[in-house]
């Protein structure tokens, strides 16, 4: 008998929660598992794919949590999950994991599951509510082992209570095939690129700064910048200061990631703070040589000097370094690509990522709901 599981989520458009979220969706065994998925704005991206697959989408249509609205989708979700015989519920966001897990704890008999995909320094306004869900949820699971620790020491959430599942990725569109260039990046430019969102955790200052210094080592050069944010307007007038403005290519949030990542010759990520980053995954299944910063979850992906290059966060000269060792040596950019792809198409597929994630939905359903 297939198992029904609701999964939650703000919204299903463009982001790394809603996309690994539609991939567990998408992959768990439908044989073993009914999957459903429950939003605030079912409209996007990820709610076309879930369709399109037969999943079923159910809107809650909550826009504030201090409104009648609010109290009408708590009474809606209830009565969803009894209606469905859920067994299981996971919020894979801060919104639906604050709304959602009190409802399932409180008024249904199914498993309560939450998820951190991010340190919560970065979202202060919750810390405090989250920490009250700890107390609530059957488990906590976590996209990387730095999490687990962050979890564990600074929160103080029980060990048992946590379960890492790796991020998963379509490595059939992920993968490098040739694809010509857009207009905006010559076909004889060496193209440095990102793709992220434009949020200040990100540190895309540090890498505007090293692009300025690296830029003269070749005749043609572009820093392409390709996402969207509040940051925006800022990254721009900061190019201009750089000198650099001309040089860089700046592209919305796009569902055409994979053809991007081909256009780069070297991708790099900054970030102040970073949990397993889905864009570092998808560059390296692309076979495209990758300079990350040294924190969070990026040394579980990146080895320094074996399958990519790293960096002290903020440290501009230590990002210009590594982005002309890389401009100078094409050999080093090839072997650093090659071993990056290996290691994600080993690990990270979207199946293997469902597969753990149906091994921790069984054990919590095995156990006795405290």
């Amino acid at each position: 008998m297939k198992i029904p599981v609701l999964l939650l989520v703000r919204e299903l458009d463009l982001g790394g929660s809603e996309r690994q979220m539609t991939e567990i969706a998408l992959s768990l065994d439908r044989a073993r598992f009914e999957p459903h998925v429950g939003t605030f704005r079912p409209m996007g991206l990820r709610g076309d794919q879930l369709r399109a697959a037969g999943v079923p989408v159910v809107h809650f249509p909550v826009h504030s949590f201090r409104s009648i609205a609010a109290l009408a989708g708590a009474w809606q979700l209830g009565r969803y999950i009894r209606r469905h015989n859920v067994q299981l519920v996971h919020s894979f966001d801060a919104p639906l994991t604050i709304y959602g897990m009190p409802v399932t704890k409180y008024f249904t008999t199914a498993k309560a599951v939450s998820s951190q995909r991010g340190h919560r320094d970065l979202t202060p306004e919750v810390h405090r509510l989250l920490r009250w869900t700890d107390h609530l949820v059957d488990g906590i699971v976590v996209n990387c082992q730095y999490l687990r620790g962050h979890l564990i020491d600074d929160e103080h959430v029980p060990e048992r209570l946590i379960h890492v599942c790796y991020n998963g990725i379509d490595l059939e569109q992920f993968c490098w095939a040739p694809v010509p260039r857009p207009a905006s990046l010559p076909e004889d430019a060496l193209v440095i690129g990102v793709v992220c969102a434009l949020r200040p955790e990100k540190g895309l200052t540090t890498l505007l700064d090293a692009f300025a210094r690296v830029r003269p080592l070749r005749e043609e050069m572009k820093l392409a910048i390709v996402g969207s944010g509040s940051m925006l307007v800022q990254l721009q007038d900061h190019a201009k200061k750089a000198g650099i403005f001309g040089d860089c290519v700046w592209e919305p949030a796009t569902p055409n990631v994979p053809a991007w990542l081909r256009t780069f010759d070297i991708f790099a990520l900054p970030s102040l703070s970073e949990a397993l980053s889905n864009s570092l995954m998808e560059a390296m299944a692309c076979r495209c040589p990758v300079v990350a910063s040294n924190v969070g979850g990026i040394p579980e992906l990146v080895t320094h000097g074996e399958r990519g290059l790293l960096f002290e966060a903020k440290n501009v000269e230590a990002l210009a370094e590594a982005l002309h060792r890389l401009i100078e040596d094409a050999a080093l950019r090839r072997s650093l690509a090659d071993a990056g792809e290996r290691f994600i198409r080993n690990g990270f597929s979207r199946q293997a990522s469902a597969n753990r994630m149906a091994e921790i939905y069984e054990l919590l359903l095995r156990s006795r709901r405290s």
